[in-house]
């Protein structure tokens, strides 16, 4: 089963429930993000001068 949850808050892609887990990430302030977008946010924040 396949449910559209919401979209990517930064690259606006589509983010689905598929057989009952999440295939994104909600962040502490309730935003969600695919999978590659907060990889990416992750690693910015973890080294900001790199």
């Amino acid at each position: 089963m396949k449910e559209l949850v919401g979209s990517c808050k930064c690259c606006g892609k589509d983010i689905y429930c598929l057989d009952g887990f999440f295939n994104g990430v909600i962040t502490d302030d309730k935003q969600t993000y695919c999978f590659d977008c907060q990889g990416a946010i992750s690693k910015e924040t973890e080294n900001p001068q790199g």
